[in-house]
C-alpha cells in the first residue's frame, strides 16, 4: 500500500518532552525533564470515593455527555472563576481533554495557513507544535523578568498584522515569569486596540509561591468578558488534582465557545463524562482549596531545594531566575554550550532535562535547558542534581 499522507503531516513535528520521557523509562534515570506533578500528593482516596458517588447513581452515569461538557462541573467551575474576578456562565465553557485541546480547537476555528500568530520567546513547545501543524506563521515577541516587551509588541503588531497572541503570563512555561500588572494590561490594551485575539494559557495559576497576598490577575479577568472580550482562557486540573482525568477547560465570547464546540464535536463527541463527573463530585465532597495549599506549599519546598542545589555549584557563566510558581527552573548556560549535546551526556549519566531550544518558535538558543523541580522527591532531586553537576562540569570545563 502506498500511503498518501497529508502535506500537513510534515509539519507536524514530534514532541522534544515525550521523546526524552521514552529515553528516561529505565528507573536509573532521574528525570527533570517533563511538567509532572508528585504523584505521592495525589488525592487517590478522595478521588476513588468520587467515582463511587458517581457509580452509585446508576447506569446513567456511563453514557454519552454533552459536547460542552458536564453542566454541575462548569457551575462549580463558574464560582472557582468568580473569586479570580471572571464572572461567566457555563454558555460561555467548553469542557476539553485538557487544556492543550483548548488550544487545538481555538487555532482550529480561527487560524488559517499563513495567519500570524505571536508568541513569547521562549514559550510553551507543544503550542508551537499545534501552531506548525496548522500553517500559522509565528513571530516572536521579546520579553524581560516583568512580560512580554510593550515596544516590540506594538512594532510586531503594526509590521505583521497578526490574528492572534499565544501568552502563559502567570508562572509561564518554560521560564516560571509572572508578568507585572503593567504589562498586563499594556498587552491587552495593544492587542485589543489592533483587533488581536489573545490566547491566554493558565494551566500553572494556583501554584503560586510567597507572599499570599500578591495576586496575578488573568488578562480574561482585566478585560470585558465574556462577550466581545479580547482573550480566551484556558486552563486545567492536571496540575492540580491529577493528570490523567484529562479535564480542562476554556472560556471566551459566546460566539467563539459555540464554534470551537462545533469542530470538538467533529473530533471526539465531548471529554469523558465520567472523569468530568468524578471531578464534580470531587469539587463537592472535597476540601480542592485545602489540598492546591498544601501542593502549592509542597512544591514551594522542592524549587528551594533545587534552587539551594543550583547555588551551591557556582557554575561559571549559568544563570536563571527564582520561579514565583509553577513547575519549572529556566537555565541559560554560556553561548558554546549546546543544551541537546549536553543532555546525551546527562542521560549516560542517569539524569535529564529538556534543551531550551525546542521552545523557541524561530532562531532557537542552543544554551538553554528547563528543569523541573516538582516531580521528584528530596533524595532523588539531590542524586540528580549531583549527576547533572557531573554531566555539567564535563562540558564547562573544555
Amino acid at each position: 500500500m502506498n500511503y498518501r499522507y497529508s502535506d500537513r503531516l510534515g509539519r507536524f513535528s514530534s514532541s522534544a518532552v515525550r521523546e526524552i520521557l521514552k529515553l528516561t523509562q529505565r528507573q536509573s534515570v532521574i528525570s527533570f525533564a517533563g511538567g509532572l506533578p508528585a504523584e505521592e500528593h495525589f488525592p487517590v482516596a478522595a478521588v476513588g470515593e468520587a467515582f463511587r458517588r458517581v457509580l452509585e447513581e446508576g447506569n446513567k452515569a456511563l453514557q454519552y455527555g454533552l459536547t460542552e461538557g458536564y453542566l454541575p462541573l462548569r457551575e462549580s467551575i463558574c464560582r472557582r472563576m468568580a473569586a479570580k474576578g471572571i464572572t461567566v456562565t457555563p454558555d460561555d465553557m467548553l469542557l476539553t481533554t485538557g487544556s492543550q485541546q483548548a488550544i487545538d480547537l481555538l487555532v482550529r476555528i480561527y487560524i488559517d495557513p499563513g495567519d500570524v500568530i505571536l508568541v513569547e520567546r521562549p514559550t510553551y513547545l507543544s503550542a508551537i507544535q499545534v501552531f506548525n501543524f496548522y500553517g500559522a506563521k509565528l513571530v516572536s515577541v521579546n520579553g524581560d523578568e516583568d512580560g512580554m516587551d510593550l515596544a516590540d509588541l506594538a512594532a510586531k503588531l503594526k509590521q505583521h498584522r497578526p490574528k492572534m497572541a499565544y501568552v502563559i503570563p502567570t508562572f509561564s512555561n518554560p521560564t516560571g515569569k509572572a508578568w507585572s500588572l503593567e504589562r498586563r494590561q499594556g498587552v491587552l490594551d495593544l492587542c485589543r486596540q489592533h483587533d488581536v485575539l489573545i490566547l491566554e494559557d493558565d494551566p500553572y495559576g494556583e501554584l503560586k509561591f510567597g507572599d499570599e497576598s500578591v495576586t496575578y490577575p488573568s488578562l480574561f479577568s482585566l478585560d470585558r468578558h465574556p462577550a466581545s472580550s479580547s482573550v480566551v482562557y484556558t486552563s486545567t486540573f492536571s496540575k492540580t488534582v491529577a493528570p490523567a482525568l484529562r479535564t480542562g477547560w476554556v472560556m471566551g465570547d459566546p460566539d467563539l465557545i459555540r464554534n470551537m464546540a462545533r469542530a470538538k464535536q467533529a473530533a471526539d463527541l465531548h471529554s469523558s463524562s465520567l472523569d468530568q463527573q468524578t471531578l464534580y463530585q470531587l469539587m463537592e465532597h472535597f476540601d480542592l482549596d485545602g489540598h492546591i495549599s498544601f501542593v502549592r506549599k509542597e512544591y514551594e519546598v522542592r524549587m528551594r531545594q533545587m534552587l539551594g542545589l543550583l547555588q551551591e555549584q557556582k557554575w561559571p557563566g549559568v544563570a536563571w531566575q527564582e520561579p514565583k510558581g509553577g513547575m519549572f527552573f529556566w537555565l541559560e548556560l554560556p553561548e558554546r554550550i549546546d543544551a541537546a549535546e549536553l543532555l546525551k551526556t546527562a542521560v549516560s549519566l542517569g539524569v535529564a532535562f529538556v534543551p531550551g531550544g525546542t521552545f523557541f518558535a524561530e532562531n532557537p538558543k542552543a544554551n538553554t535547558m528547563r528543569l523541573n523541580f516538582t516531580h521528584n522527591d528530596t533524595e532523588n532531586t539531590i542524586k540528580g542534581m549531583s549527576r547533572l553537576s557531573q554531566a555539567m562540569d564535563s562540558v564547562l570545563v573544555r
